[in-house]
């Protein structure tokens, strides 16, 4: 039987946290030039996170563990919330290669993990074998039940409302270069049968500047169950703008399982920010909901203020805090790329 008839399902982001998992950052490749000045910013990160719940990160060896304590005791952070496990890695994007932990409150067994497969966004960047047992070693560490799917499938494709909704999009779960022997309707089924999902709704595009193909985490997110923040761009000359008008436009037209439209709420986008002659995947969307605070990726921009103010409006129930991700984003990433939840049960 699948998790989805054993009663298991993905919770929203915004469900109660018992931790957040992390793969501390050690590939030089993914900030070439750049890596050193990622580690305060990460490190405000976790200790933001810890404030409300335990952060669990994975690091290759007790060498790698002293530098990230040394990197999160000078930001402060709260150790006894800080937990480290010896799960060596490829590269630091946890949202992708880390546990999808399901949850059934009714069970003897109320937890457990999927490990999908995972190929580094389509073979982009080998190695990628570490990575992908991670879900595998961390289901091992918990004693708790682990499937593996046998498709690949990566965190930030998929978001989800907590009530049976997934949003993805085509550009990423369509894509050649992940499962090319499933069509749509064979995917949907995966999502259904290993989420708990019972619909799913589909965006085309992708921002400009995402070596993802288009994860739903930088343009669509759930804040509640029947409302999401859009990224949209206001310059009708940047090459975003066509594509996220798209996007906003298919999000109108879709309908809940009760029927209902989606609340849209808009977001803007950063200014573009460019790096080495490449556009960055710079969204304000790809922010981290903890149990502490929202954690939104600022970029030094006019738009800051403007994106906080709205988030702010819509999580009335914790802080949302700014950190700034202008030097993380070179990884072509921010900090939901680099989190995955586990949920409390």
């Amino acid at each position: 039987m699948t998790p989805s008839q054993n009663g298991y399902f993905f919770p929203a982001e915004w469900h109660p946290h018992k931790a957040t998992w992390l793969s501390w950052p050690h590939k030089e490749e993914s900030w070439p030039g750049k890596i050193d000045s990622i580690y305060t910013p990460y490190a405000t990160f976790i200790k933001t996170v810890a404030e409300g719940e335990d952060v669990c990160i994975n690091v290759l060896d007790t060498a790698m563990q002293n530098v990230a304590a040394h990197h999160l005791l000078m930001v402060g952070a709260n150790m006894d919330r800080i937990h480290f496990y010896l799960h060596p890695t490829n590269d630091a994007w946890c949202r992708d290669h880390g546990p999808a932990f399901l949850i059934n409150p009714g069970s003897d067994v109320p937890k457990m993990i999927v490990d999908w497969g995972y190929n580094a966004w389509g073979n982009k960047y080998p190695p990628f074998d570490m990575d992908d047992v991670i879900p595998t070693l961390i289901a091992k560490k918990l004693n708790i039940p682990v499937v593996h799917p046998g498709i690949v499938m990566e965190g930030g494709s998929v978001e989800f409302n907590g009530n049976g909704t997934i949003l993805t999009s085509t550009a990423c779960l369509l894509n050649p270069n992940r499962n090319p022997h499933l069509n749509q309707g064979q995917i949907e089924q995966y999502l259904y049968d290993y989420y708990g999902a019972k619909q799913v709704l589909w965006v085309d595009e992708g921002i400009v500047g995402d070596d993802t193909d288009g994860h739903i985490d930088d343009t669509v997110r759930f804040v509640n169950e029947d409302t999401v923040v859009t990224v949209v761009e206001t310059n009708t000359q940047d090459e975003n703008y066509d594509l996220l008008q798209h996007n906003l436009k298919q999000l109108k037209q879709m309908r809940l399982l009760n029927g209902k439209q989606l609340n849209i709420v808009e977001l803007p986008m950063p200014s573009p920010i460019i790096w080495e002659e490449q556009r960055l995947p710079a969204s304000y969307a790809n922010f981290y909901i903890s149990n502490a605070a929202v954690v939104v990726p600022t970029y030094r921009d006019k738009n800051d203020e403007v994106a906080l103010s709205i988030l702010s409006s819509l999580f009335k129930d914790r802080k949302v805090v700014g950190i700034d991700s202008t030097d993380v984003i070179w990884g072509l990433g921010s900090w939901h790329c680099l989190s995955q939840q586990e949920p409390l049960v």
